[in-house]
Parts: structure tokens; sequence; C-alpha cells
């Protein structure tokens, strides 16, 4: 079926009840990746330093949108900061939280982990576990959802031809939430989680306050006004309460999510992590005391007017990046809809938010927003105060009680159960590792490649000049907003500033002028436009030694509003003082604290980063930003603030006085021609501000951490297992059918084997096709040695495969999804930029496309030649427990060095 407008066709199940039977959860966690780099299926990239009033997730909501995280995204090459969504989230990386859920949820669905629970999911019978499944996942249990300009009758034909085949189900009348009836007095629990031996325990503990703030979903408009009060209390660095609470000096970094609303009933959470046994108290009183001084005194009407900018320009701009629209509209329905509520009432925002302006205009911020604090927050009993105290021993307690538990079942068994025991595991693994038959893989609907266009997506690219600086101009339709990004070559800082570049891009929106403090600037940043963002860009350029490493500063703006664009632009860059010690401090600590909630949350980036910089220079420079490496600077930095701040803010003005230049500068430019030709003297007057020549000259930065095997230990009960190598260096020249493959190794031999039967929750294999390295990694895998002989296996895998037609096509199409996904005309603009940055032509696009499009299992037979590199001579990373390194090099004397980080 083909339309001009994508044709989208979902069937999604809701079912609520006997969720403990539920033996994993059913989602995969993003894989670490750049843009356009990988010849994988995708993921998260890194972070960029800072962004203020920035941009949101897809899944959007009015209210979530209002939070700030919900109506754009940044492509997937620099996705900013994530706050996490929920308490239970931000406490993810400490450990087991399943003990919050249940006191916050203590009579519905909501306190059982839809995870199922480790020590239950043994009792669950596969009988249990397929009548389940017949019963909730039935389309009688279903939502389904169109999205396209195609005939509508023409869907419910096709619908029907499936639906038919069912009988009518009652599923959806006994998988109703029922919501939880709200405490009459607090409750408060303490947990352990594991902390790693010989640790500084002082300061390692963390509190969350989590309130449930109705027994009934709320009104949208009600909603849309906590989303904005969220907003202003936590949305921003220089939000009151996520200020406050860091200024202090009780923890490190927030956590908890805020106002969090996708369940029946939403919730709000807030807390510190990093604080001190004797300081839990205070932080409690903080947070209590904070909110009742802004109940009684209310926000600055410019802080106001800031976060109504914000929400109403992602609200309008309805901005998902490279995430199909189609999908973000139903997400957001999704919230409302399982809950039996209108589907299309969360799309209808705009009289809602008119109403809600209207009302602020009339009565004032205070009369809308202090009513929501004291009723929802502060005179709210349903309150779960919870705090997580670091132990040594958590984990080598868990897994003597989990041995115990399996020597009492096992002196249960006689010899017969024991054998029938060994027959089953046997015959599961057989099913596990038998491939579906394709008959049935044919029976599943799908494009051919006559449907594929055969070139690919073209964006519209003018080079120009403006006071001697190359501009990039894409002229496309973009609905009023104008999308810029300032492009300064990173190459000219000294080496010894490297690891500072960070900080430096966070602090030029977090601190102060001569003229405003760091929260006037953030303020007057959300009014007048739609976000700006500093990062760094690190990327090898493919033929060439050195690598491409840029800082880029990113911002956007309504038409009538560019010239304030490039002003705050400028200001940023050039006003901002690095005089603030403390400040400055604080975001060390924040840094330092993600860092560590990385190691044992996404594990797997630190193990990616860690081998890119055995191989490559791009991924050295990359670590030193974002790696161990850098969380080993982030702790001797702290420290060095307090002894050596002169030394620290020199550093941060030398590497601004040899970025800020023409030398090296390039302006990317998104809009309709016209609203580009009227941002030209704004550009031209910002560029005329800066320095001609660089401060300056080009450094030497070609260093590589040693190639050893290496193992980063942290307290943990999974570990995170890569292994790499650059498949250039052994004569591998680049078709693109290693999209093809790479792809297909995912889906198959990895999914099978490190997922299905490895137990892991996912496995990846990686192409960075500009520095040449191949790569696996696995993600909270209970494995370690037996992983690295799966990544072993695929050399024999490839050799012995076997693929009809049918197979070959949709690996095919598949790798074309990856290569030209779907784009809004600003990520089109924005991939533009990154191509040009790395030397990719439009004719090199067309002749990868015309590759992938050709691939043959002859092209699979001789990829195995390819990735025998990493089997022979691949570097290792793992991030695991100490226990299962000890026992690997037990079996491999010698195989890993061992580094201790948390």
């Amino acid at each position: 079926m083909v339309a001009s407008t994508p044709f989208f066709f979902f069937l999604f199940f809701f079912f609520s009840s006997l969720q403990e039977l539920l033996p994993t959860p059913l989602f995969l966690p993003p894989f670490f990746s750049r843009e356009g780099r990988r010849a994988s299926s995708g993921g998260a990239g890194p972070r960029p330093a800072a962004s203020a009033a920035e941009p949101a997730a897809p899944s959007a909501t009015p209210a979530a949108c209002a939070r700030g995280r919900s109506c754009g995204l940044h492509p997937r090459a620099e996705p900013r900061p994530a706050a996490p969504a929920t308490a239970v989230a931000a406490l993810l990386d400490a450990g087991d939280t399943r003990g919050l859920t249940r006191a916050l949820f203590p009579e519905n669905t909501y306190g059982v982990d839809s995870g199922g629970d480790p020590k239950v999911i043994p009792k669950l019978t596969f009988e249990e576990f397929k009548d389940f499944h017949r019963r909730y996942y039935h389309p009688g249990n279903a939502k389904i959802w169109f999205y396209g300009d195609d005939d509508p009758n023409e869907r419910l034909r096709i619908l029907s031809g499936y639906l038919d085949q069912f009988e009518a189900s009652s599923a959806s009348n006994e998988s109703k939430v029922q919501p939880q009836k709200l405490f009459s007095a607090p409750k408060r629990i303490i947990e352990k989680y594991p902390a790693g031996e010989g640790e500084d325990l002082k300061k390692k503990h963390m509190v969350c306050l989590n309130w449930l703030l109705s027994e009934e979903p709320l009104g949208l408009e009600t909603e849309l006004a906590l989303g904005f009060l969220d907003h202003l209390l936590l949305g921003t660095p220089a939000s009151p309460l996520r200020r406050i609470l860091l200024e202090s000096g009780l923890g490190d970094a927030i956590v908890g999510g805020g106002i969090e609303d996708e369940l029946l009933q939403p919730q709000f959470s807030v807390g510190l992590k990093g604080v001190s046994d004797s300081d839990i108290q205070k932080v409690e009183e903080l947070v209590a005391d904070t909110l009742k001084k802004l109940a009684e005194e209310g926000f600055a009407p410019e802080a106001v007017e800031a976060s109504m900018n914000t929400i109403e320009f992602s609200l309008r701009e309805n901005n998902t990046g490279s995430f199909p629209r189609g999908l973000s509209l139903m997400l957001r329905s999704i919230g409302k809809w399982i809950y039996d509520m209108d589907p299309f009432e969360p799309l209808r925002y705009e009289k809602r938010l008119q109403s809600l302006k209207a009302r602020i205009a009339e009565e004032g911020s205070k009369a809308v927003f202090s009513p929501l604090i004291e009723k929802f927050i502060l005179n709210n009993p349903h309150r779960v105060t919870v705090e997580l105290q670091p132990d040594p021993d958590k984990a080598s307690h868990d897994e003597t009680v989990e041995k115990e538990i399996l020597e009492k079942v096992r002196a249960g068994m006689t010899e017969e159960d024991l054998a029938e025991l060994a027959r089953a595991t046997q015959e599961l693994r057989l099913k596990q590792e038998t491939p579906d038959p394709p008959e049935a893989l044919r029976s599943v609907p799908s494009l051919s490649l006559q449907d594929i266009p055969r070139k690919p997506i073209h964006v519209p690219t003018e080079i120009g000049e403006i006071n001697g600086v190359k501009v990039l101009q894409h002229d496309l339709f973009t609905n009023d907003v104008v999308y810029a990004e300032i492009v300064f070559d990173m190459s000219l800082l000294k080496k010894e500033h490297l690891q500072l570049v960070p900080l430096f891009c966070q602090s030029l929106l977090e601190m102060g002028t001569k003229d405003m403090d760091f929260v006037q600037l953030n303020q007057l940043i959300g009014r007048k436009t739609g976000g700006i963002s500093v990062y760094p860009f690190t990327s090898s350029v493919r033929g060439k030694v050195d690598p491409c490493t840029r800082i880029i500063v990113r911002g956007k703006a309504m038409a009538g509003r560019v010239e304030d664009l490039f002003n705050l632009m400028n200001c940023i860059l050039q006003e901002v003082q690095f005089t603030e010690q403390q400040r400055f401090k604080q975001l060390v600590c924040q840094n330092k604290a993600r860092m560590e909630s990385q190691l044992r949350g996404s594990g797997h980036g630190i193990a990616a980063a860690r081998m890119d910089a055995k191989l490559n220079v791009a991924g050295w420079i990359a670590e030193q930003m974002r790696g161990i490496s850098y969380l080993e600077f982030l702790r001797d930095l702290e420290k060095k603030v307090d002894q050596d701040w002169d030394e620290i803010a020199s550093s941060l003005e030398g590497i601004r006085k040899s970025l800020l230049s023409r030398k090296g500068c390039l302006v990317n430019m998104t809009a309709d021609g016209k609203n580009i030709t009227n941002s030209t003297n704004f550009l031209a007057k910002f560029l005329d501000s800066l320095p001609s020549d660089p401060f300056s000259e080009t450094g030497s930065w070609h260093a590589q951490l040693s190639s050893g095997n290496e193992a980063i230990v942290i307290p943990t009960q999974v570990n995170y297992v890569g292994k790499a190598a650059n498949i250039y260096e052994t004569g591998y020249q680049l078709s693109g059918s290693a999209y093809v493959i790479s792809k297909h190794i995912r889906n198959t031999w990895l999914w099978d084997h490190i997922r299905v039967s490895g137990g892991a929750y996912g496995g990846f294999c990686d192409f960075d096709t500009h520095s040449g390295v191949f790569s696996y990694l696995s993600y909270r895998d209970p494995n370690l040695l037996k992983t690295l002989d799966v990544y072993d296996g695929t050399p024999s895998f490839l050799r012995e495969i076997e693929l009809d037609d049918d197979t070959l096509t949709k690996a095919i199409i598949g790798a074309i999804g990856y290569v030209d996904p779907y784009r809004l005309p600003n990520a089109k603009g924005y991939s533009s930029l990154l191509r040009y940055l790395r030397g990719i032509t439009d004719e090199e696009r067309e002749r990868r496309r015309e590759e992938i499009l050709s691939t043959s299992l002859k092209d699979f037979k001789e990829f195995a030649d390819a990735v025998e590199a990493v089997k022979n001579n691949g570097v290792v990373v793992a991030v695991a427990s100490p226990e299962d390194v000890a026992v690997a090099n037990g079996e491999r004397p010698g195989f890993f060095d061992v580094k201790k980080v948390l």
C-alpha cells in the first residue's frame, strides 16, 4: 500500500490484573550509538552537556509537555539529558526498589512488579503462563490505531480479515485497573542497596519523597496546570525547588521525576542522592519548607512567562525529531485510552491552554499554582518517603540467600526429578534455538523491494558564506520555526583542557553574566526562544587519521524571535563569567553522580566508550568526556575546586579564547527560504562579534587507551559485556551490505543466544562505519565468558547461514529503515550537517543504498572473514560484578585487568 503520508497500523494490548505472573519486562533498552555512524539498529547517543528550555520526548500529553520532556526530541545523535520518569526509575541504579511501588500502591496492580519478582517467578507454571497469554493477549483486549491517508474502508477490510478469526473476549473488562485509595497518614520505608567494598559510604544515602496525588484521574486542564507547575518547580536548572535542593549542599543530584501522569493516578516525587546519613531529615524538611514558601509567595513573573513560552512553543512545534508523528500521537492517546477515556482528549490542548493562560492573566499565577501545591502535595497524606542506605554486604547476602534456596530445592528432588529437569531444560533450549519455519515467517505481511525508493531522502542544501564563515542552508517548511547550529572547532583546544569541555558547555548555560545571574539568563532563554543547548560532538572520519571534534551551539526560535536567539547565543558564548566557584562545584558533583548512576544502569554504554577509546582517537576523545576516564577526572576535580579554583577558572576562560573564532566556525540553518533570508542580517551581526583568529593553534590529540582486556568492577548482579575490533585494519572495505548483515546478526544470532537462551536483557552488535570498529555488547547479562563465546561464534553462524528470498528481503528493508529513518525538517537539516562534517556526500549515500538493496547471501558469508578479526584480535571490556570477574580470571588466568570504580 503506497500513500503520500506514512500508513501505520498498530495493535497493542493492555492488561493489569495478574501482572505478577509476567516473568520478564516487555521492552528492550536503547543501545548507545551515535547518529549515522552505526550499522546496527539504533539507540541513544552521547548526551549534550547542557541545554536550556530544552525540547521533550515524543510520547507527549500536553501535561507531560509542560514538564519539558514530551513534545520534541533532539535527533538521535545528541539526545538531551533526560530526567527519570518516576522515582522508581530514578533509583533503579541503586538496586531493588520494589518496596517503593508496593508502599505507594499497596492495593492495586501498580504495586506488583510488571517484570516479575525473581523470587516468585519459579512458582509460575507453564499452564498459568499460557492461560494468561491466551486470555489477555487477545484482540478483544486490544486497542487498534491507524495513521495515514489511506482508504479507511480498506483499513477495516484488512483488519476484519484478522479479527474475524477470533471469538469475543471479556478480557478488557477483567483487566481494568482499580484506583488506589489515598492514605490517611504518610509512610516511610528504608531499603538497602549494594555498595562497593571499601567505598566511602558517608555521602551515599538517597532520599526521595513520593506523593500519590488523587484517587481518580484528573481533568486535562488540571493535568496541564500541574505540568506547568512541575516545569516551574523542577524543569530547568533555574527552577526554584531544583536549584534550592542542589545549592543546599545536602546532596549531589536530584532524584525523582517530578509529576508523572502516565498511570491512572498521577504522582509527584523529588529527592536527593549523595546524601549523608545525618542529613536525610534536613532534605525532607528543605523540600517541605521550599514548597510552603512557594505556595505562600508564588513564582517570579519572569519564571512563569518563561515556562509558558517554553511549553507553548513545544506544543505548537510538535517536534518529534526522527520519531514518527503517527507513533507519537498514538502514545499520547494511550495514557487515557487504556483507562477507557477519550483517546483524542489529550490531543485537544488549545482550548485548555488558552483557558489556563487567561486564568493566569486575570487572577495571577499565585492563584493558579499555590492551591495545587497545597492540595496535591503539602496537605496530601498519601506520601511515601523512601530512604536508600548503602550496604557493601547486600550483594553477597542476596547471593547467599539465593544459593540457600536453590540448595533447599535441590535437596528435595529425587534423581528422577533431576533427570526430568535436565530433559526439560534441554527441550527448552532446543525450542529456543530452533528458528521459526519459513512458511510461518512468510505469513507475516511485508513490503517488497519494489516498494523501496532507489534514491535516499534528499535534503536541499545550499552552501554559502557570511563574513568569511561557511553557512549551510536547508530550505524546508518548518512551520515558522528557525533552527540554527553554530559549530566550533574543538581541535583548537589544548589537550589538557579536553576533560573540562562538558563542564565548560554546561557552565555557559548555568552561570551568570555581569548583568544577569544564571536564573535570569535561563528565564530569558525560556521567554525568547524554544531552547538553546551546547555540547561536544566527536566522530571518526572514514579514510582520515584526524577525527572530527566540534562543539555545537544549537538553538531554535519563532521567525520573529531570531534576533533574540542570536543575541542570546552571543551572550552565553561571550558574556557568561566563570566566577561562581560553588556553582561550578555543584555541576561537578551532579556530573559525578550521573556517571556513577550510568555505571549501574547503562554499563553497556560505558563498556562501548571504553572499547572505542582503545581502538581509535575519536573514541579516546569521547571517553575522556563521558567514560570512566571522565569519572576519575571528576572525582579529582571535586577536590581541586576548593584548592585551585583560580586555575580552573583560567582554564575555562582559555577554552573560550581558543574556541571562539570565525576560523573553523560553521553555521547550519534550517527553515523555509524566506525566513532564512530574513535571518541573514542577525546571523551576520552574530558572526561579526566573534574574533577573527583563534587564540591558540591546533594541538596533538593522537592518543588511545591500552588495548588489554578490562573488567570495570561494580557492585551488581548483572553484567555488561563487550568485545570489539577495528575491521578496517584487517582489510575490510565498507559495503552497504554491512548494514543489512549487522542488523540480521543482532535480530537472530545475538537475540537467540544472548537474550533468549542466555537470559540477558539485550544483546547488540554495532558497526561504526566511520572508524571501522565492529563491536558486540550485552545488557543486564547474567553471563560473562559464555557471552564472549557467543560473540566468537558469529563468524561460523555467517558461514553456515542459509537465507531464503523472503528473509533476505526483510533484512534489506530493515536496514533501509535504519539508514533512512523518518525525520522531520529540523532533523533532516541536522543530519545533513553531520554528514557534511564527516565528509559523506549524496553520491556516497546513493552508492551505499544500492549496495544495501543488492545484498546477497554471498555478502553474508564473506562478512564472516571481517568479524573473524573481532574473534581473534578483539578487545574485551566488561562492566561486571567482582565475583563474576574473579570466576572468569580463574577459568582464564590473567584474562582481565581489573579496575574497581565503585
